[in-house]
């Protein structure tokens, strides 16, 4: 339904009220008062740029997808698979390199796996989200050069409400895909009595209903893209107890969806590879059997994830412990791929990831965490298009984060080191890895409302399953993938800059970061057939330059303007640019509040990528127009908001450049949405 640039809107929407709310002489940014979960350190402190999007402004930011939810990010984009699939793009790098977590713990999904997998977490559920880099990011993974996505939510009670029952509910309802979407929490407390701390229950549950999205005028595919429905529900259930020194709970979450993958291609089961050749029909001159590419209908993926969550914290247990936490999550996932109302692939993963992790009081001046991870994944494929071979995979973790402060200045460090190993399981092949990756950090606050960051990475990443043992046709994506069982892993060196004012009138940030990877592995394509790519994984050197810029104006308590910005250039040493990179975006918003409503204008200008991979197409440049306004009030003991939201208000046919199928599945054109809240 939605797409990456048009979420720009959400943010400066979800700021008005704080803006509104204060008065121009004691204006202070909102960023130092957020905690970051994962680290406990305010994100004004942290050394890297750390986004949070606390749950006021996900009210509003919220989408179909986590990609597109963080799509308005500066740095981040998504990879846009229609309407069903999108994960988070991070200063142009996807994949493993971003790590998705729920509450701490690893997702295991299939997300990972390719961009048509859908991430399985329901953004209208979210309380919370946090995108960790640098030393922060070390706590959770090494390979997440990209950054980590943290998704908080309510399923698991970790304090005792204020009422004995509290809950919410939320509808949406978009007129581009004839959108219906809802959401209620309920949260209800039982005292044991004495000393004993509540047993704290919370049940949630979420719906959506999308049928295929009509695009920006001037498509030749039609009004609407083919398959790009999307509907799905999810549903918790958890119990915790509550005490004065911690809590413990365990949750129960069941997701089921289904979604068209547009843009998919037939005609190109009979293609095969020679070496670094396909032969498909009379391609290269060889006679083989090519079925017709039109015929058949749009597949669908029809996804169960069931997952058990296990938290806890026992705060300052003994003397010199300020807290032990726990973190654990069972899945099992499965997503048929149906063609033809038959099953043709079916993915399944199974796994479970387990953290126990201590926070010491300080020491000389250091306080920090230091924590052990073990995770097991078992990944199989069957089917026509089962393009790897079953695989386990067994990872062992150990990290510590330290942070030292003094006077205006505070330092971080971080140190992990991994142990992996894969087992393929039809070539009885495994391979071995281990990976010791550390960042430095520090934060200058040389002025009251002023600060300088800086940090240095240098980090390990172990090739995938899939990057190892692909072989075959993937054809969501058409591609013919083939992996490569001797890559070793990627180091990687990473550079990030910032300054930033954060107070009074005038308010602005700026990141530069650099990255050079070496071993970078990625898919190179060798040869193509009609629209078909074949994908070789391998290795090379690559840099990652970019930068992230903000400036907000407040010329009054009632209007503000903000323009920003971002960009990203990546490329092999030898300078030829990777593929499915980002183009350049800027843009200007204008925030105002008019008879109590707080809205919304902004134009937001991305700009043509042309510098592509081998066999990549252009992405043309486009514009867009968004407008929104909300409203609140008290009734009955409730709180109340309802919204409204124009996007792409001009219909501009847009292509995202990060897109595997950006041409068949171009962004959503003009889009109307409203909603209603109730808090109770």
């Amino acid at each position: 339904m939605s797409y990456r640039s048009t979420l720009f809107i959400s943010s400066l929407l979800a700021a008005v009220p704080a803006v509104h709310a204060q008065e121009a002489a004691t204006a202070e940014a909102t960023l130092g008062e957020v905690t970051v979960s994962t680290t406990g350190m305010a994100a004004s402190d942290m050394a890297t740029p750390v986004q949070v999007l606390g749950e006021e402004e996900l009210r509003l930011r919220r989408a179909a997808t986590l990609g597109e939810t963080l799509a308005a990010e500066p740095g981040i984009n998504a990879s846009h698979f229609g309407a069903g699939a999108s994960r988070p793009v991070i200063r142009g790098m996807d994949g493993a390199r971003v790590s998705v977590l729920s509450d701490g713990s690893e997702l295991l999904d299939a997300s990972t796996v390719s961009p048509d997998h859908a991430v399985t977490t329901e953004p209208l559920l979210a309380t919370q989200m946090e995108v960790l880099r640098g030393p922060s990011a070390l706590l959770y993974s090494a390979g997440a050069m990209g950054g980590v996505v943290n998704v908080l939510d309510g399923k698991i009670a970790t304090t005792i409400p204020d009422k004995a029952l509290q809950g919410s509910a939320e509808v949406q309802a978009g007129s581009a895909a004839g959108m219906a979407a809802g959401a209620f929490s309920l949260t209800g407390v039982t005292p044991l009595g004495g000393n004993n701390g509540s047993l704290v229950m919370h049940a949630e549950g979420a719906a959506r209903n999308a049928g295929d999205y009509r695009v920006g005028s001037g498509w030749g595919g039609g009004g609407k893209v083919p398959g790009s429905f999307s509907r799905g529900n999810t549903g918790s259930l958890g119990l915790s107890w509550v005490g004065d020194n911690g809590y413990l709970g365990l949750a129960y979450t069941r997701q089921q969806a289904k979604y068209g993958l547009p843009g998919h291609q037939h005609g190109f089961a009979g293609c095969h590879a020679h070496g670094d050749h396909l032969h498909c029909g009379d391609h290269d001159g060889h006679d083989h059997e090519h079925e017709d590419s039109g015929s058949g209908s749009v597949p669908v993926v029809d996804l169960t994830s069931e997952r058990w969550d296990l938290r806890g914290e026992w705060r300052k247990p003994v003397a010199g412990i300020a807290a032990l936490r726990l973190r654990g999550g069972w899945t099992r996932y499965q997503h048929d791929e149906i063609e033809d109302g038959a099953v043709s692939t079916t993915f399944r993963n199974r796994g479970h990831d387990l953290r126990l992790e201590m926070e010491h009081e300080p020491i000389a001046g250091w306080r920090g965490t230091l924590g052990v991870q073990t995770l097991s994944r078992r990944f199989s494929a069957t089917g026509e298009e089962a393009y790897v071979q079953p695989t386990n995979t067994e990872r062992q973790s150990l990290y510590l984060l330290e942070e030292y402060r003094w006077q205006d200045w505070s330092l971080q460090g971080a140190l992990r080191h991994d142990r992996q190993r894969i087992d393929a399981e039809q070539t009885d092949v495994q391979r071995k890895h281990s990976a010791t990756s550390f960042s430095l950090g520090t934060v200058w606050k040389f002025s009251p409302g002023y600060s300088a960051t800086a940090s240095v990475t240098r980090g390990s990443r172990m090739p995938t399953a899939e990057e190892l043992f692909a072989n075959g046709l993937h054809m969501a994506t058409s591609t013919y993938e083939l992996g490569n069982a001797n890559l070793g892993r990627e180091r990687s060196q990473a550079l990030d800059l910032g300054l930033s004012k954060n107070s009074g009138d005038t308010q602005w940030k700026l990141n530069a970061y650099h990255y050079r990877i070496r071993g970078y592995i990625y898919g190179a394509t060798l040869d193509e057939h009609e629209g078909l790519q074949l994908l070789q994984y391998t290795q090379g050197d690559a840099r990652f330059t970019g930068w992230e810029a903000q400036l907000s104006q407040r010329l009054n308590r009632d209007l503000s303007v903000t323009v920003f910005g971002d960009g990203v250039r990546a490329r092999l040493d030898d300078g030829s640019a990777l593929p499915r990179i980002p183009a350049l975006r800027a843009g200007l918003r204008v925030n105002a509040r008019l008879a109590n409503w707080d809205t919304m204008a902004e134009w937001t200008q991305v700009l043509r990528q042309n510098r592509t991979a081998a066999f990549e197409s252009e992405t043309p440049g486009y514009g867009m127009l968004n407008l929104a306004a909300s409203y609140q009030w008290k009734s009955g003991g409730n709180q109340w908001q309802f919204y409204v939201k124009g996007l792409n208000l001009t219909n501009r046919l847009a292509y995202a450049a990060t897109s595997f199928i950006k041409t068949a599945a171009p962004l959503t054109g003009r889009n109307l949405m409203v909603g209603l809240r109730m808090d109770f």
